[in-house]
């Protein structure tokens, strides 16, 4: 069986001396390409370049030295040669060998014009391969002044061959296929290559062996040597590092991550430390104790909130800088900026913005040091004399401005006047600063002249070193990156226009508002304070608490202006692409025609010129020919119709479509039919436009005849043609007509001739242009209505004879006797053949004997018909044709693609080959009958949820199952339950969704590539034959009552274009198109007899080009276990799984990050130039998959001044449809992937690479470390990662919206927050990367901003809104209780500054900005007014709360990853959301995330409206804090709102029982978070575990907040009686004493006397009672204390005690050995008791009100599914009463 563990036989290299086994016989299995085998039957070896490819590798090795230990045999080919001498392994020589023949001809194919002789390898294709394959190793060697090794022989008689020239690639290729985690670390490649290419050299040229004197030989050779010998000493090495981070844990500044290993080949000292044969004693191995090894290299990781400061200091800088002129500018007090510039003290106090700045780059290069101080080693000493010196000059610098400064005023306070002597020094100061910016000028030249600055950094010069050294460290990437002059105009016009408007915006509505206030706060004096006042009684406090919200907001609104301007500035860029012009199927029908011919246009390939340049003209020729399509100029489509081989082959493609989407269940039969473009039969003259185009048109015609009844001819039909549909649906109908009325009538009778007769007279006066001359046009509409009848009449079947006759004799009487203008008597008819030529037969009896009814088998006759019968009957156009959205948006989208701009197609075999990649785990491939049939609590299944959702889609799948067979309904479960697993799965996130979609390229590709071959008569028959064959499948029983004969499968195998290939197709696509899915543990699931496996096995059977690759262990003694990576087919001759590949890996694949690994170990088995990476959670469409070679073509264009190394894909996120939350997800997504995108790529030029479908540079990709990197827990975010380096290493990231592909995204809240959590994290590890510090770095002033703020920026700018409102809130709170806002009151003091703040908040809190990206998106794609709408309906839908909820989840986890890391892989399973989710999973969820903050910012403003004069006033109060409100509602609200059946009253009680359980369930050793609180408390505390000193210190002084409430609130006590002496709040802490006393006295007695002797316990409970009461009273009686006092402490206390229980965690390695720690775990179980009550009790409230439920049904789902949620739990109700 092909499930069970295949050992790897005899052939593979397997371990052991001895010399290697001898090479495979040639029955072997191969992946695409029988290589070892020309002369099989392959139809990919019907090409001339893969056969000369093949044997310019396979020529004899006889002439090259021998290799030691192993005879050379005949049938060693140069890869066999290299394998045996240099010990690689067996199956990665295979796997390489086919990797070249397929990379070599795919380019030779290319080739234009051909070459001369077809069976040699053309030398121009191995150069140009070589050359980009060595790019990064001859770079390499460049930057690091040494030699390159690749030495082609340069003799003359030895040019032409090619030998050595395929050794080095084939060397390089087989060091990279074997090098597994190494593939990670390029310049590791590269160094192992440098010297396997010498020695390559040194053995070719046969070089003697200075240490032996004889004929060299590789240093390593023998059975896997290459592995053993090179690649697991640094394999192991890493392994060792990764293990001591602890599982990530430790700080990344303690061990050595891929990147550190990469960069130590930055440097020569490499050559020094390993040589050659490797040293493995070298002090870079783990064979090193650790103090004594190679640290950190380039780059130290340092946890900091600083290192945003260090990343882009020159952001920060700026806004600083600015901020101090502005304030300086308005402090002066003139209504405009420029007044105040006249004054000279205002002119000099501006020059302290250079000290300001000088204390920057101090703090910067202190910064420098105290992060990156561990890379000084005595390998790397000038870098810690660089440090210092930069902190020295730095510093220097403040000394001299803040001398020459003090200078200018002490001489001008001498001179008492601005003297000569005074303007001279401030002249001194400018010249100074002069010197200061020197370097900045510089840099500002070279960023006029971007291409100078590119050469100089790609000149690999010392001195060029020496002198930019002060700089920056000279590195390997980041060289380089300046782009072209154009793009640089283009973004610094944005970024001027919008730093413009901040600073503008900030200086008037920000800075200005706040200056009189600040003022009149400085001048309020003798304040009476409430409480004890430590520094006297200065108001500074106050103003820094004024002026806090308003600086985070000036820090922050960058993010906002940019979000507002990029949405415009995209919004505008896609109107000029073109997007959006075809929004809907009415919009398609106008410009059919049209779209008819940009199809031709663009999918099929132009004649190939001899010139594969695309010259000027030829450019020009076809941006006219748009021109012309997109608006109809020149009417295009009248070719299309004259060149019947073109409207045939669109009509192949169009059919294909169509029957791709009704194979998805997208379209009915009936849809079908009304879509297609039928094949001309009939003697039909015109195109066959689809019905769903001609209808109505003819009865139009038939109005205009009677209306123009008595105009010429030539009016008539020039009103008819006006509509294109109009002409045809008149011709067509009446060809049909005839043709059906010749075919009813037998042929040979009396009444054929008459038939015939009647036509040929009309078609004489249609020539002759006597129509309306001759006939009354009004009797039209009667023969109309007759033909209407016959035509029902023949579809339905009934073979009435009578009626049929009855109907031929009144249109015989009608055509005869009343159309013609000019009556004829009855001999006159029959003389013109009109009438019967005997007078006997009466005309009663006409057509009586001559009929003849189609054979009822004859499908394609009916189905023709049924298309008369539309084109006759329907009288309003097809506005729901089709019916389904999901299909009318692919359409819509597929037929505008085609008018936007794209590069013309080239034929299959010239288009680039190209790989799909998708990583898998062990997701979901198909779902199982049990899931689909089980039912949740509410008796809700999977299957009914998708019926709900899906209605159309199941009602077109159970049509189609019976077409194809199905009896009963309840087959489904029978004999259709794998269709009914696939028809679900297909609507999940699912494996086999995801696979059938990679595979229409595979089906696009055979298609197209016989397209490109076929010949006229090909395709004229070939749609004839299909037809036919699709009408014997097509279900016939359209008409009700008649049962459908049970039809032939209708299967993919054999329907549509398929049936025309000739088999060199399928060689075809397969030589460009190979789809890896790399299923890590299908191996371990084989073993296992797991379902998952059987599933793959499924797929790989049923999708011919689909390769499985997985890693498998195999055991060989106890311990001992070996690591393969293994690629598998099935293979269809022998009907089974077979084994492809076998390559052993050094160890366990996972070392880093799994995702990345787990591409990288299956990256080996790709194929082809470009290499498409997709998720697990994706899908494509036919349609868009006919366009991948246009998209591929793309890699040849120049962007900028590069070409593209990652093509940027647009994406449909396919999940909106599910609920409101999944909507308000994918609409947030898709203004993302389209225009954030666009805006990124295009001007902005920083688009990264963010997950997938992108398309990558394979090659370049190759050798620049793949296309993801893996360092454990910095690269959680992966994908990213590839974007980064790929910038930095001089690629070009471009984005492309004429192609899409399908995305799932998370649908419930929980998974949302799980996504978002991860997200989040990972840009949390992203700012302490090296990347994102190199790219702050080395990208140019405005690109830096770009960078930022789509990036990393983004993410602290979100952290600081929320922080804006915790300044806000806390500055208000200190106000009213330190009693500065009652005295600021009473002096009336403006309130103006007040306003400002809040306003500004507001805005930013309500998320407009946010969503004016969506908006704009969504107005170009759809139309304002239903942009609008929907907008309106996400508002109503409460999407403003899940914005803001995510905007805390985004907050929470960024800061405390920043801070504290802990960033970890979130799973968060790709489900349907039907299940209602616990309120103690929520809280366990959210409790720190979001419910906690919640009510800390709820109890400050329930203590300020209590405490504040200005909340006297309400509206005051609500103006100034109706946002908090909303933040604190959403915060504590949006999980329950989101939660199916959320405010389900019976629920909530049990979800309450369920908490409080939870709480209190004492677990064991075993028991889990979500059993236990005490163990998912001590989880929720990892990260403190984890994090460093400042982590800790930081953690503790944000925790001392909560002690300000006790501090404000105990003075306002009647207790206090007025007292503000410090004695008042050191007494109050003698409270604080006693509560946690009786807590710990009650607690102690519970644990010593309530089980045994109860009594006691009760009798101390009732002693604490009675004391408790005692002191109570007698402080109400005597000591002044009132009874609302005793609720105003305890928001004073409550909060002093979760302060310090969170202090208490910190310190938590001191405390949880004392006897402190028991009293701590118990108060903080009590803690999270009272924040659950809190939190559930508005959702107990809302359950408890009527009609809340099913209000909230409703806005969480669409409304098909609310109403079949209602009927379900109806009828629920009905089963359990019966």
């Amino acid at each position: 069986m092909s499930t069970l563990r295949q050992r790897p036989g005899a052939t593979r290299g397997r371990l052991g001396g001895g010399p290697p086994l001898t090479p495979p016989p040639m029955q072997e299995v191969y992946n695409i390409i029988p290589v070892h085998d020309l002369l099989a039957e392959h139809p990919s070896l019907r090409y001339p370049e893969v056969r000369s490819v093949a044997s310019a590798l396979l020529r004899s090795v006889l002439n090259l030295p021998e290799p030691p230990f192993y005879p050379m045999t005949p049938n060693m080919d140069l890869m066999d040669w290299l394998g045996i001498s240099f010990g690689f392994q067996n199956d990665n020589v295979r796997n390489q060998r086919e990797h070249l023949v397929l990379q070599l001809a795919n380019s030779q194919m290319r080739l234009q014009p051909q070459p001369a002789n077809h069976d040699e390898l053309d030398r121009g294709v191995l150069r140009r391969f070589r050359k980009k394959l060595l790019q990064n190793y001859t770079s390499w060697c460049s930057f690091l002044g040494i030699k390159s090794h690749v030495h082609l022989s340069t003799r003359r008689g030895n040019s032409n061959d090619p030998t050595r020239e395929l050794l080095y690639v084939s060397l390089y290729l087989l060091i990279w296929g074997e090098a597994a985690n190494l593939r990670f670390v390029p310049e590791l490649i590269s160094y192992i290559y440098h010297h396997m290419a010498m020695e390559l050299t040194k053995f070719l040229d046969k070089h003697i062996d200075e240490f032996t004197g004889r004929p060299f030989v590789p240093s390593i050779s023998g059975n896997c040597a290459f592995l053993k010998c090179i690649v697991m000493p640094f394999y192991q090495t890493i392994k060792t590092e990764v293990e001591s981070s602890r599982n990530g844990t430790a700080p990344h500044s303690a061990w050595r991550n891929y990147d550190d290993i990469n960069e130590y080949f930055w440097s020569k000292r490499c050559f020094k430390s390993f040589k050659w044969p490797i040293d493995y004693g070298s002090n870079f191995f783990d064979t090193v104790p650790k103090n004594k090894r190679v640290g950190k290299t380039g780059f130290v990781e340092q946890r900091s909130f600083w290192n945003v400061f260090r990343s882009f200091d020159r952001i920060w800088v700026l806004l600083i800088l600015f901020l101090q002129a502005s304030i300086i500018v308005v402090w002066a007090g003139t209504e405009f900026p420029w007044q105040a510039l006249e004054k000279r003290d205002v002119q000099v106090e501006l020059l302290t913005v250079f000290i300001t700045w000088a204390g920057l780059r101090l703090w910067q290069s202190l910064l420098d040091a105290g992060t990156q101080y561990s890379l000084v080693s005595k390998e790397t000493p000038w870098l810690g004399i660089r440090m210092v010196l930069k902190s020295m000059v730095a510093l220097t610098w403040i000394v001299v401005f803040g001398v020459f400064y003090v200078r200018i005023w002490s001489q001008k306070n001498d001179d008492g006047r601005w003297s000569y002597e005074a303007n001279q020094r401030i002249i001194t100061f400018l010249q100074a600063v002069f010197v200061y910016v020197i370097p900045e000028l510089l840099s500002l030249l070279l960023f006029l002249i971007p291409w100078v600055r590119n050469w100089i950094e790609g000149l690999d010069w010392v001195v060029l070193s020496w002198l930019t050294w002060w700089f920056h460290t000279r590195i390997f990437v980041g060289r380089g990156l300046r782009e072209g002059l154009v793009d640089n105009i283009k973004y610094t016009l944005f970024w001027f226009v919008i730093l413009v408007w901040k600073f503008g915006f900030s200086y008037f509505l920000q800075i200005k508002p706040l200056v009189a206030p600040t003022k009149a706060l400085l001048n309020l004096s003798d304040v009476r304070y409430n409480w004890h006042t430590f520094f006297g009684s200065s108001n500074r406090i106050a103003v820094v608490l004024l002026w806090m919200p308003v600086l985070l907001i000036y820090f922050m609104d960058l993010s906002i202006w940019y979000s507002v301007f990029s949405s415009f500035v995209g919004g505008a860029i896609g109107l000029f692409s073109h997007l959006g012009e075809i929004r809907n199927m009415e919009q398609l029908r106008l410009r059919f025609q049209f779209f008819a011919s940009a199809m031709q246009f663009n999918l099929m390939p132009e004649d190939q010129l001899l010139s594969t340049k695309a010259t000027l003209v030829r450019k020009l020729r076809d941006a006219i020919h748009r021109l012309k399509l997109r608006y109809g100029l020149g009417q295009p489509y009248k070719k299309i119709e004259s060149s019947q081989v073109e409207a045939t082959r669109f009509a192949l493609i169009w059919n294909e479509i169509v029957i791709s989407l009704r194979e998805e269940d997208l379209l009915s039969d009936r849809e079908v039919e009304l879509m297609e473009l039928p094949p001309n039969c009939w003697n039909i003259r015109v195109i066959r436009w689809p019905c769903f185009l001609l209808c109505n048109e003819l009865l139009l015609a038939l109005s205009q005849a009677e209306e123009l009844a008595d105009a010429p001819d030539a009016w008539l039909w020039l009103k008819i043609c006006k509509i294109e549909y109009g002409r045809c649906a008149v011709i067509e109908a009446y060809d049909s007509v005839k043709h059906l009325l010749l075919t009813v009538v037998k042929y040979g009778t009396e009444e054929f001739s008459i038939v015939s007769k009647f036509f040929e007279e009309i078609e004489f006066n249609v020539e002759n242009g006597n129509l309306t001359a001759a006939y009354r046009m009004v009797i039209l509409p009667k023969i109309h209505a007759k033909l209407e009848s016959l035509v029902g009449l023949l579809v339905g079947q009934k073979n009435d004879l009578s009626q049929v006759v009855n109907l031929l004799q009144a249109l015989y009487e009608l055509c005869i006797r009343e159309l013609p203008k000019k009556k004829r008597t009855i001999s006159q008819l029959r003389e013109a053949g009109l009438a019967p030529k005997n007078p006997a037969t009466d005309e009663g009896l006409l057509f009586e004997n001559a009929i003849m009814f189609p054979d009822a088998e004859d499908s394609d006759f009916y189905k023709q018909l049924r298309r008369l019968q539309t084109i006759l009957t329907s009288k309003d156009a097809m506005h729901n044709v089709p019916l389904n959205l999901e299909a009318r948006r692919r359409i819509a989208f597929f037929s505008n693609s085609l008018f936007m701009n794209m590069p013309r197609a080239p034929n299959v075999e010239k288009m680039m080959a190209f790989s799909v990649l998708t990583p898998y785990y062990d997701e979901e491939v198909l779902y199982k009958k049990g899931m689909l049939q089980d039912e949740n609590e509410d008796g809700i299944s999977t299957l009914f949820y998708l019926q709900k959702i899906y209605e159309d889609e199941w009602s077109n799948f159970i049509e189609r199952m019976r077409r194809e067979g199905m009896e009963d309904d309840d087959d489904i479960w029978k004999s259709k339950l794998r269709d009914l697993r696939l028809w679900a799965s297909y609507r999940g996130q699912t494996l086999s969704r995801t696979v059938r979609g990679m595979m229409y390229y595979y089906r696009a590709l055979t298609m197209l590539s016989f397209l490109d071959s076929a010949s006229e008569m090909d395709v004229r028959t070939g749609t004839q034959e299909i037809a036919s064959h699709h009408s014997l499948n097509r279900n016939r029983g359209l008409v009700d009552g008649i049962k459908p004969p049970a039809a032939k499968k209708l299967d993919r195998a054999v329907s549509g274009v398929s049936l025309l290939f000739k088999g060199h197709e399928y060689g075809c696509a397969l030589m460009k198109f190979t789809y890896v899915v790399t299923c890590q543990v299908y191996g371990r699931q084989k073993a296992k007899g797991d379902s998952h496996a059987e599933e793959i096995l499924y797929l790989m059977k049923s999708n011919e080009a689909l390769r499985v690759a997985y890693v498998d262990e195999v055991q060989l003694g106890r311990d001992e276990v070996e690591y393969y990576s293994v690629l598998v087919k099935f293979d269809q001759q022998l009907q089974r799984e077979v084994e492809i590949y076998r390559i052993r890996l050094p160890g366990p694949l996972k070392l880093g990050e799994g995702k990345p690994e787990n591409q990288n170990h299956a990256i080996i088995f790709t194929r082809g130039d470009a290499l498409q990476t997709i998720d697990m959670n994706q899908d494509n469409y036919f349609e868009e998959t006919l366009k991948m070679r246009n998209l591929l073509q793309e890699f040849k264009n120049n962007y900028g001044i590069r070409k593209p190394t990652i093509l940027g894909v647009r994406e449909n996120v396919f999940t909106g449809s599910v609920s409101s939350l999944a909507w308000f997800m994918s609409a947030q997504e898709t203004s993302f992937v389209t225009l954030g995108q666009r805006v990124l790529a295009n001007p902005l030029k920083v688009r990264m690479h963010y997950g997938h479908p992108d398309v990558f540079d394979r090659i370049w990709f190759l050798t620049r470390g793949g296309i993801s990197k893996a360092s454990r827990v910095i690269n959680i975010s992966e994908d990213i990662f590839a974007g980064f380096n790929c910038t930095l290493r001089g690629g070009n990231v471009t984005h492309h919206e004429y192609i899409q592909v399908g995305k799932g995204r998370d649908v419930g809240l929980n998974q949302i927050s799980m996504f978002e959590a991860k997200v989040a994290s990972g840009n949390g590890e992203q700012v302490l990367s090296r990347d994102v510090y190199r790219l702050g770095h080395r990208l140019d002033f405005f690109r830096m901003f770009s960078f930022f703020y789509t990036t990393v920026g983004h993410y602290f700018n979100t952290m600081l809104v929320v922080l804006t409102v915790y300044a806000f809130l806390w500055g208000r709170l200190y106000l009213a209780l330190s009693g500065v806002e009652r005295e600021a009151k009473d002096r009336s003091v403006s309130n103006e500054a007040l306003g400002a703040i809040l306003n500004q908040q507001f805005i930013v809190q309500l998320g407009l900005f946010t969503a004016l990206p969506m908006v704009v998106e969504n107005s170009l794609e759809h139309g304002f007014l239903p942009a609008v709408w929907d907008f309106v309906k996400m508002q109503l839908q409460l999407s403003s709360l899940f914005y803001t909820f995510s905007m805390g989840t985004r907050t929470h986890f960024f800061g405390r990853t920043i801070l504290h890391g802990g960033a970890k892989y979130r799973a968060t399973g790709r489900g349907f959301v039907v299940e209602h989710k616990r309120f103690a999973e929520n809280y366990r969820l959210y409790a720190r995330s979001h419910f906690v903050k919640a009510i800390e910012l709820g109890v400050i403003l329930a203590v300020y409206a209590s405490h504040s004069p200005l909340a006297k006033n309400s509206f005051v109060y609500i103006a100034m804090t109706l946002s908090s409100w909303f933040l604190v509602v959403s915060w504590i609200m949006s999980p329950f709102v989101f939660n199916p059946s959320g405010f389900d009253w019976l629920k909530t009680v049990y979800d309450f029982d369920d908490f409080m359980n939870w709480i209190w369930c004492k677990g064991g050793v075993f028991a889990e978070a979500d059993k236990n609180w005490e163990i998912w408390w001590y989880e929720e505390q990892d990260h403190l575990r984890t994090t460093g000193l400042w982590g800790k210190l930081l953690e503790i002084i944000l925790d001392l907040r909560f002690f300000f409430f006790q501090y404000g609130i105990v003075y306002q006590l009647g207790i206090a009686g007025g007292s503000s002496s410090i004695v008042v709040y050191l007494l109050s802490w003698i409270f604080m004493v006693v509560i946690v006393g009786i807590y710990v006295i009650i607690a102690y007695a519970q644990d010593k006397y309530a089980a045994e002797k109860h009594i006691y316990y009760r009798v101390v409970q009732l002693v604490v009672i009675i004391l408790t009461v005692l002191v109570i009273v007698l402080l109400l009686e005597f000591a002044g204390l009132k009874f609302i006092d005793l609720v105003t402490s305890l928001m004073a206390f409550i909060p002093t005690g979760w302060g310090l229980i969170s202090i208490a965690q910190v310190l938590r390695p001191f405390l949880q050995s004392t006897v402190v720690w028991d009293t701590v775990v118990s108060l903080a179980r009590l803690y999270d008791m009272l924040f659950g009550v809190i939190v559930i009790a508005p959702v107990a409230l809302l359950s408890w009100l009527p009609g809340f439920q099913s209000m909230q049904t409703r806005i969480l789902f669409n409304e098909a599914f609310s109403r079949g949620l209602q009927i379900s739990r109806l009828i629920s109700g009905k089963k359990s009463t019966a």
